[in-house]
């Protein structure tokens, strides 16, 4: 079976803990440990978040200063092509200590096309990188041409978060998968990138989901499931209050009138949803340490098609 694996952020870097490079790498075993447990017989593509990574490296671009030379911080797109880079060798070296020596791997800076004319850049929503004062923010927007918003009580850059087009190395992704390399990509969205007048391609300063790349990524490979793992164990309606239930099964019919909140399983339940009308395939959102019962049927919300029973 072809598989495609969506690793949330909770995978490389916990909630509330510090953004070490040795706490990153115990979190990467974790969830390699949880993806090995399906490798046997299974042609397997890993896609991941970077947010965490991204802010870090933004707020070390902010921190530097050359009396000699006026010195921009690297933009999104390079930013984005370092952190699927360093993610991508740790998740390489902690699945290769686990998988037989002749087991190939190999990470693919992936680069995703969107849409100049998309709607998503006109109304920045994605935030990324450190909070600052109000003052502050607006100096840097004012300075930088960024976009700003409250978060809680300090404001965070926002950028657009475009619909994603196009995977440019699917061929060389496909080839390798067929020749069973486990390959990672995608990380982050893959690094948006557009046509501009001339016909040249470029980076753009934005972001694009995760999940949504992983799911295009899916269907353009023809993967037979999609797994997108996240710190929950599935979606539930009314989450959070005293009534709330599991959902073990849904049509992507279903999933519409769950009101899912767009700030957390919204656009999961979504990138799984797009899969599935698309392909007519499964998908699957669940807990990370539960993979491999997901991939059996056994655990998380399974998004479908056609249903013959209600969800539950």
């Amino acid at each position: 079976m072809r598989i495609v694996i969506a690793l949330g952020g909770n995978a490389l870097l916990r909630r509330g803990q510090p953004m070490t490079a040795d706490n990153q790498r115990a979190n990467i075993r974790v969830a390699a440990e949880r993806i090995a447990a399906v490798a046997s017989g299974n042609e397997l593509v890993i896609a991941h978040g970077n947010g965490p990574q991204v802010g870090l490296l933004a707020l070390q671009a902010e921190a530097f200063h050359d009396t000699h030379r006026d010195v921009a911080p690297y933009p999104l797109d390079v930013l984005g092509a370092q952190t699927e880079a360093m993610i991508g060798y740790v998740i390489e070296q902690e699945m290769g200590n686990l998988l037989p020596p002749d087991q190939a791997l190999a990470t693919i800076l992936t680069m995703i096309e969107v849409d100049l004319a998309d709607p998503a850049f006109a109304h920045p929503t994605k935030p990324i990188g450190p909070v600052y004062d109000r003052a502050t923010a607006e100096r840097l927007a004012a300075s930088n041409g960024w976009a700003i918003a409250a978060d809680g009580d300090a404001f965070r850059r926002v950028v657009a978060s475009p619909t994603p087009l196009r995977i440019f190395e699917i061929g060389a992704i496909r080839s390798l998968v067929e020749r069973g390399v486990i390959v990672i990509c995608a990380g982050g969205g893959g690094i948006p990138t557009a046509y501009d007048d001339a016909g040249q391609l470029h980076g753009v300063e934005a972001v694009v989901d995760k999940d949504l790349a992983a799911a295009l990524l899916a269907e353009e490979l023809k993967a037979d499931l999609l797994v997108i793992a996240t710190d929950v164990d599935g979606v539930y309606r009314g989450w959070g209050t005293a009534d709330q239930l599991h959902i073990g099964r849904m049509t992507v019919d279903q999933s519409d009138e769950l009101g899912l909140p767009t700030g957390s399983m919204g656009p999961k339940v979504q990138a799984a949803c797009r899969f599935v009308r698309r392909t007519g395939r499964e998908a699957v959102i669940g807990a990370l340490a539960d993979i491999a019962d997901m991939v059996a049927g056994g655990a998380g919300t399974r998004v479908v098609d056609t249903n013959e029973r209600p969800p539950g």
